[in-house]
This record gives structure tokens, sequence and C-alpha cells, in this order.
């Protein structure tokens, strides 16, 4: 596989989720995104504002996340936050699954949950992204969670929230295309730092990489 940049950079959600992002690495993360066009930029629900405001003008997204990293908020709690941020300018959102109803059996709790939010983002025309936390899941779960996943009416299901034990894994998103067809959308995300990491992601069938380290890839794919 070879992409050039500017097509590698449309695959990139450009992540800064760390608690401790202070507004000017925000406004780095940012300009990153505006000087390489990225797909997104991904930060907490509090800098959506800040980041939708540093991204006008542009066709660079803003995706937050939800329910984020447990997934073990309420529902309302999850539609609430969907709703907030999509009015402070979201335009992709990224929820955690209940991981624990999933490992527990309890599929219409889950299901009940992506819809709810899958409702709330797409009443305003916007993505959702669910994330299920591959690295707490066996194989059959994960088959499980994504096909939930879309069930629920959700646009992709994404690995990892890169806050758990592991990040994406090219078995599991072989996994989940496998599981989901080959049309619904996958986002692999958490521990992808090198070019060929991004296309070994891309080759087992993900659309979209979460992913911190763009500017690196990025850089060593102009260099190809």
């Amino acid at each position: 596989m070879k992409l050039t940049q500017a097509q590698l950079a449309k695959y990139m959600d450009h992540t800064m989720l760390k608690p401790e992002a202070t507004a000017e690495m925000i406004d780095k993360t940012v300009a990153e995104a505006r000087k390489y066009n990225t797909a997104s930029v991904c930060i907490n629900p509090y800098w959506v504002k800040r980041v939708h405001e540093g991204l006008a003008g542009t066709d660079i997204n803003t995706c937050t996340v939800i329910g984020f990293p447990l997934g073990a908020t309420s529902t309302e709690s999850k539609v609430f936050e969907t709703k907030q941020a999509i009015e402070d300018g979201a335009d992709e959102v990224d929820m955690v699954i209940n991981i624990g109803e999933l490992k527990g059996g309890n599929d219409d709790a889950v299901v009940a949950d992506i819809k709810a939010v899958a409702d709330a983002t797409h009443e305003k025309g916007k993505v959702l992204k669910v994330i299920i936390e591959n690295a707490l899941l066996t194989d059959e779960e994960k088959t499980r969670a994504s096909k939930l996943t879309v069930k629920g009416g959700a646009d992709f299901v994404k690995t990892s929230t890169g806050f758990s034990t592991s990040g994406a894994k090219v078995e599991d998103v072989k996994i989940m295309r496998e599981a989901v067809g080959p049309d619904f959308k996958i986002k692999a995300a958490g521990g992808i730092h090198s070019l060929q990491e991004a296309y070994d992601m891309i080759e087992a069938g993900a659309n979209r990489l979460g992913v911190s380290a763009s500017v690196q890839i990025l850089e060593e794919a102009a260099q190809q």
C-alpha cells in the first residue's frame, strides 16, 4: 500500500485526549491538523468550542468523546453530553459502550445505550463512532459488540479509547470487518505510531485512524 501524504491525512482523526492537555497543546493540535488537512481533530468535550473555532474555514471536522474512557456513565448522561458537544460545534462523537453490560450478556442494554446516542447525533446530522474497547473483550465479544454497534444505528465501530491495556490491533480490525460486513465503517485507534502500522490498519479494513502521532506518520509518508 502507498498513499500520498494528503490521502493518508484524510484517514486521520488527529487526537489530543490527554487529561493534562492545556489550551496551548490544543491549539498546537489544531495548527497541525490545519497544516496537514486531517479528517478531524479529536479532543475531550471541554475543548470542543475552542477547536471548532480554530478549524473555521476548513473542511476538518471537530470530533469529541462521550462517556469516555470507561463507558460506564448513564445513557442519559451520554445523551446530554452528546447534545452539548454538538451545540458547541462537534461534527463527530466517539462514544464508549457500556462494557460491563456487554460482558454480562445484556445486549439489549448495550443497543439501547448506542441507539439513544445515535438518535441524538443523527438528529443534528452528525456522525457517531462507537468504541468497544477491544483490549477488554474476547474475540466473541468483539464480534458481538461490532454487530450491536450496527444494530444500534451508529456510523462507525471503533477499536479502542487508547486508555486501556492496549490499543488497536490488526487482528481486531479483521474481526470487526468480518462482523460488520464490507460497507460499515471502522476506526482503529490507540498505539498507531508508524506509517507501516497505519497502512496495516487500513489494509485490515479501517476507514479512519485515531492517531496522536499524526505528524510523525505523515512526515514519514512524505518521504516514501
